[in-house]
């Protein structure tokens, strides 16, 4: 099992073999290149495979296992950021259109399923929002926002039918929907194929050009030309767009239930951040129970153990019947300052270039929605949803509530101005990373579990930060725009899309 995200291994990544093709070893054309192997870039291949395209798919990695492989996998309309909220910032229409947008995503996964036959444990089931203790949020502003924009259908209700855990009134959102994600994506691909699309794994581009003669190079030298480019690779590579997208870690356990002693349904709370819950059958005498939440800035905390302990506390105090966790995992989401993604033509200047981005915690339903709205673009389809993820539209959160983000962003640059983690290699232990400060150089060093020694330039490829070593999953995270790296530099997360740089060898 390949896994292209860090050191811990998803449920999902657990229970399905994820694709890996073959690399692109020559220059072709085709008319769609997308460059991302996840939901967006399937789900944009696959609507255009069946309408005769010719189409080709690139991963840096294996198909399937970037930030998909990473999720939860909860289908909802119900959007993350508040239906109340969209409303504030964008107006009743085009929030209705947003939870239309995701009823429809959900609508066409069960189509596709339909369709191709896929054998993927989707399943319809009722959303619960519950309130978090000390929560500011107000169900009652949702529930009237949620009917004011025509989701009608959304309900109070006394109690989530969770046996045991009392949490009071919630609203209940019906017919949301779940899935085993990988097994989705396998049958996908499968038919993508069958209609004459194809992929390549361990391909990773490194430049684009629009214009009348699009094309992508890829870092082994090969040129893909094509008639249209989609970037769908959850940050688009060669985007100035960072300051729009703040990368957040998010983190998950999923612990072994006995067979339906839990309803099936998603749940998730008012807290911020947020907890997150659903079940996934995993054979006739378990279930997995599925909470993630946690979340927090890329490269800004290193407590990956005491956030899964709180996971497992917080689900212990709720299901008592659930046994240790069996998995362990973390994630990366593109949050956005207005709630909706960023989906649709890349620049008037570019118009044969489209990128799918900004998942904001809804990564199944806004890659679905991407590929929708970008294979109507593309085939000169109208679509009503285009000025609501229109890339190029003017924020419109308050600045009081976006510059926290931005501030965010840039004190990690302080940095290099500070000492490292330590002095010399000397103290780097076996299984650990450190910074180490050489003069006016920055090394990011790592010394495996047999005692070799990983040193790369501790310089950020996209803007300069200085990364910071995550423990967990054993990588490199940019605390400024969200790039990771692996401990011997390679990129695993955009922006950043060239390796940490190389330093001299030193003494062990």
């Amino acid at each position: 099992m390949k896994n292209d995200e860090g050191k811990t291994v998803s449920y999902w990544e657990a229970s399905e073999n994820l694709l890996n093709k073959t690399a692109l070893n020559e220059s072709i054309e085709t008319d769609v290149c997308i460059i991302g192997g996840g939901i967006a870039g399937l789900t944009t291949a696959y609507l255009l495979a069946k309408e005769g395209k010719r189409i080709v798919v690139i991963d840096d990695g294996t198909i399937g296992g970037g930030e998909t492989s990473r999720t939860t996998a909860h289908l909802s309309n119900a959007l993350d950021d508040r239906i109340y909220r969209v409303e504030k910032w964008h107006g009743a229409e085009k929030a209705r259109l947003a939870v239309e947008s995701h009823a429809r995503a959900i609508d066409e996964i069960e189509r596709i399923i339909d369709e191709e036959q896929i054998d993927c444990d989707f399943l319809r089931v009722d959303g619960y929002l519950i309130e978090a203790e000390d929560s500011e949020d107000d169900l009652n502003e949702e529930f009237e926002a949620a009917h004011r924009v025509g989701f009608t259908e959304v309900e109070f209700a006394e109690n989530a039918p969770i046996n045991g855990f009392d949490t009071g009134e919630c609203l209940r959102f019906p017919n949301q929907g779940q899935f085993h994600v990988l097994k989705y994506l396998s049958g996908v691909a499968k038919a993508i194929e069958q209609n004459g699309g194809r992929f390549f794994s361990n391909t990773r581009a490194v430049e684009w050009t629009g214009g009348d003669a699009p094309e992508v190079k890829t870092a082994n030298g090969q040129t893909i030309k094509a008639k249209s480019i989609v970037l769908a690779t959850n940050y688009p590579i060669m985007s100035k767009m960072f300051a729009k997208l703040p990368a957040y870690r998010t983190y998950v356990i999923g612990a072994r239930v006995p067979k339906d002693s839990i309803k099936r349904c998603l749940i998730w709370d008012t807290a911020d951040p947020y907890i997150y819950v659903r079940t996934q059958a995993e054979n006739e005498t378990y279930d997995i129970l599925i909470v993630g939440g946690e979340d927090h800035r890329t490269g800004q905390a290193d407590d990956g153990d005491e956030r899964f302990a709180r996971l497992r506390e917080w689900t212990k105090e709720r299901f008592p019947m659930a046994e240790t966790s069996a998995y362990q995992w973390s994630g990366q989401y593109l949050e956005t300052h207005d709630g909706l993604a960023f989906i649709g033509r890349y620049s008037s200047s570019e118009p044969n270039v489209y990128l799918i981005t900004g998942d904001s915690g809804m990564g199944m339903t806004h890659g679905t929605i991407g590929g929708i709205l970008v294979s109507d673009l593309i085939l000169g389809r109208e679509n009503p949803w285009t000025e609501v993820y229109e890339p190029s539209r003017i924020l419109t959160q308050s600045i009081t509530e976006a510059v926290p983000e931005i501030i965010s962003s840039t004190v990690p640059y302080v940095d290099w101005i500070t000492g490292g983690d330590v002095s010399t290699v000397d103290e780097v232990k076996k299984g650990t990373g450190a910074i180490i400060s050489q003069g006016t150089t920055k090394i990011a060093a790592y010394r495996d579990e047999d005692g070799k020694l990983f040193q790369r330039s501790a310089v950020c490829t996209h803007l300069g930060c200085i990364v910071r070593f995550n423990s967990l999953e054993k990588t490199w995270d940019c605390p400024c725009h969200g790039s990771r790296f692996g401990i011997d530099g390679h990129p695993i997360n955009t922006p950043a899309i060239q390796p940490l740089g190389e330093i001299e060898d030193s003494a062990n």
